[in-house]
């Protein structure tokens, strides 16, 4: 059987052909991204543990957290700002970054799979799916008397649910494609948006009223260290599951047909890519609620930046998100003096901007 890679022609043009692909290139420039992104989340981090309505010296936060980490005792700073440090600034920020990552990686491989460049978990109805059920944890918890009782579970369940619901939309009648894909998603998007907004508006308890609308504007406020399990997990998993799918995704990105050549099953592969998806995404909506436009624009700047080819992409793209939403967050801090800033709010405020200049500054980061 005669061997067929990713640089076959479709529609006239080969991968290493399309805009921004130069494999030389972007070897190189891959190669720097990375190391680079890789140091600026260092010092993202870095700068976010330190700033906030307590401002802590850099040396003091490195002191603190390599001191943690070695088990030594911490007898030079007070033992307010160990706390501020430890048990509230580094599980939040260590949460913001996998969540950033987590929510790019995500929009990367939905895009790839259904070859529509606005293809994200939001848009698709998976976050709004895992809304749903937090939102309905949350009340339920404030009913019985314990707050947020089983939210990572019931946003898992509202997110497989929304997904087999996309699934279903999107096969009827005959075989499923993309473009119907795109569709269902926007139809179980926007049932349970309104499903989200009804039941917290029937809600009797005023308290969980507050708590369930600030979460689904998202916040990451509520993070500590028993948070961080299941995100590492399946962020960590995911990740290198899909850094292991780079070709198939480069055959997706190309078409079907594309894919059909490669001797690839789109459809099947397209029904494991969702299931993924929902778990990661059930996993971290159920931590901080909803954060849009981070899948949608993270993606599309690292495609302008290294190209199209997933081997290069996704290490950008996890660095990337992981970067944008630890930055956002510190902004969410630090913008309001009387507290936070849901940390949604802010990621639409600076997404659409982002993604608008991309989609009118240049047509070719989706490799069109």
């Amino acid at each position: 059987m005669k061997r067929v890679d990713l640089t076959t022609k479709t529609n006239g043009k080969s991968l290493s052909s399309l805009p921004n692909v130069t494999p030389h290139r972007t070897e190189i420039v891959g190669s720097w991204a990375v190391t680079g992104l890789t140091a600026f989340l260092l010092l993202a981090i870095v700068a976010a543990i330190a700033l906030g309505s307590v401002v802590i010296p850099a040396s003091d936060v490195l002191a603190i957290v390599m001191a943690k980490f070695s088990g030594q005792e911490i007898h030079q700073i007070a033992p307010a700002l160990v706390d501020i440090v430890w048990d509230i600034r580094v599980p939040r920020v260590i949460l913001a970054a996998l969540v950033g990552a987590g929510l790019a990686l995500s929009g990367t491989i939905m895009q790839a799979s259904v070859q529509n460049p606005l293809a994200e978990p939001f848009i698709l109805g998976i976050a709004s799916g895992a809304s749903v059920g937090a939102v309905v944890a949350i009340l339920l918890g404030y009913l019985l008397g314990a707050a947020n009782v089983g939210v990572p579970l019931w946003a898992f369940g509202g997110a497989i649910v929304a997904t087999l619901a996309v699934l279903m939309l999107a096969g009827m009648g005959k075989k499923i494609s993309t473009v119907k894909l795109v569709l269902a998603g926007a139809v179980v998007s926007a049932l349970c948006t309104a499903l989200s907004n009804f039941i917290i508006y029937m809600a009797g308890d005023a308290e969980g009223m507050q708590s369930a609308a600030f979460w689904t504007m998202g916040s990451l406020a509520d993070a500590k260290w028993s948070m961080l399990l299941w995100p590492i997990l399946v962020v960590a998993g995911m990740s290198l599951y899909f850094l292991s799918q780079v070709r198939v995704l480069d055959a997706l990105l190309l078409g079907e047909e594309m894919a059909i050549t490669l001797g690839i099953n789109a459809t099947r592969k397209r029904y494991i890519y969702m299931a993924c998806m929902a778990l990661l995404t059930g996993v971290l909506v159920s931590q901080c609620g909803i954060i849009g436009f981070v899948g949608l624009v993270i993606p599309h700047m690292s495609r302008n930046l290294v190209g199209v080819g997933h081997k290069r992409l996704l290490p950008v793209v996890i660095l990337g998100g992981a970067i944008f939403l630890v930055l956002a967050d510190l902004l969410s801090r630090v913008l309001l003096p009387a507290g936070d800033l849901p940390i949604g709010i802010l990621t639409a405020l600076l997404g659409a901007p982002l993604f608008m200049k991309l989609l009118f500054g240049s047509s070719k980061n989706f490799g069109a």
